[in-house]
């Protein structure tokens, strides 16, 4: 593993940051550390890079143990979210400033910073006024003069979160396929569930100082670990019910199969079930069926969500491609398979 941390702690006076916690990534890996405001992901970046100092524990990069070296004697680079720009520079002077300070020899340098600037599209802006760039031209002169020293790890603090929408979008694609034409290991800082799941290899996902769950984006959208995680992570359904044994539990007055052990009959437990994966009016290989009322219909362009009703006034929301099927007050069957109704840890 390229970095390992073991026991990372972070107190500030009576407060917790981050609680000790162990996580291990791969070189070339894209890690997104996920979770909402004040769940410790930036105190635990920052650590890694060396802008804070941790109350306990180890960080190694490479093999080596850097818990108390400065950031300037890190194999890392980190990018904030205000970009850092020297405003009286130009494109060039920001991304070669870092080897500037470095004394490398100015052809070497000027190399460095040209083949840079081709990989991230800015060779014609190169004697520009970082002023007069776009949001999304300062980002990635960020990202250049990060990338240009070279190093092992690359973090990166919500480098997208000053971008509208739909340069963020862009901005996703392009630093993703940026970092694998690179293959420098990035960890990436956010909360922003979407962005999480289209860039990373593998997602940390944080709450109150403590990671919740580590994995690939499916895992931790489609098999969550947690009631937190499953309704963080996208929409989902999630369902009071009592356990009857084995997989079964008892939702209202409907039994309902899961995808696996429920616990002993009569506890009480929680299942986490999709939109997606609802249908309604399923065929007949549907593992559950629950006779319901469409309660309220929400046509969102590309798909229509529906808000189900029970009998009893449980609800469940259901999400389909393509055209409004049923109105409001319709009376409709919502099925699904039972490995997509997963018992969750409370």
């Amino acid at each position: 593993m390229l970095v390992r941390l073991t026991g990372l702690t972070k107190s500030f006076r009576q407060t917790v940051a981050v609680h000790p916690l162990d996580l291990e990534i791969a070189a070339g890996d894209f890690l997104a550390i996920l979770g909402p405001s004040g769940c410790g992901k930036t105190t635990l970046l920052r650590m890694m890079g060396g802008f804070e100092t941790p109350t306990a524990g180890r960080v190694e990069i490479a093999g080596k143990d850097v818990t108390n070296m400065g950031p300037e004697k890190r194999p890392t680079n980190m990018v904030f979210q205000g970009y850092g720009l020297f405003p009286h520079m130009n494109v060039r002077q920001n991304v070669g400033y870092g080897l500037k300070l470095r004394k490398l020899p100015a052809a070497e340098a000027r190399t460095r910073v040209d083949e840079i600037l081709h990989l991230v599209h800015l060779e014609e802006f190169a004697e520009r006024a970082v002023h007069e760039l776009s949001g999304g031209q300062q980002q990635r002169v960020a990202l250049a003069r990060a990338l240009v020293m070279r190093p092992a790890v690359l973090l990166l603090d919500e480098p997208l979160g000053a971008l509208d929408k739909q340069l963020r979008d862009h901005m996703q694609i392009e630093l993703k396929g940026l970092q694998r034409e690179i293959g420098v290991t990035t960890i990436y800082v956010t909360h922003d569930q979407e962005e999480a799941l289209t860039m990373s290899d593998r997602i940390a996902v944080m709450r109150g100082g403590r990671l919740e769950q580590v994995g690939t984006p499916r895992e931790i959208y489609e098999t969550p670990a947690t009631v937190f995680v499953a309704s963080f992570i996208g929409n989902t359904n999630l369902l009071s019910a009592r356990a009857l044994g084995g997989a079964e539990v008892e939702w209202g007055r409907a039994r309902v199969r899961t995808a696996g052990a429920a616990g002993g009959p009569g506890a009480s437990v929680t299942v986490a079930l999709r939109p997606e994966r609802i249908q309604l009016e399923p065929d007949a290989t549907a593992d559950n069926v629950v006779p319901t009322a469409v309660a309220h219909v929400v046509y969102q362009g590309e798909t229509v969500r529906y808000l189900l009703r029970t009998e009893e006034g449980l609800e469940l929301q259901a999400v389909e491609l393509g055209q409004i099927r049923f109105a409001a007050g319709a009376r409709v069957r919502a099925g699904w398979a039972a490995a997509d109704a997963r018992v969750l840890e409370r």
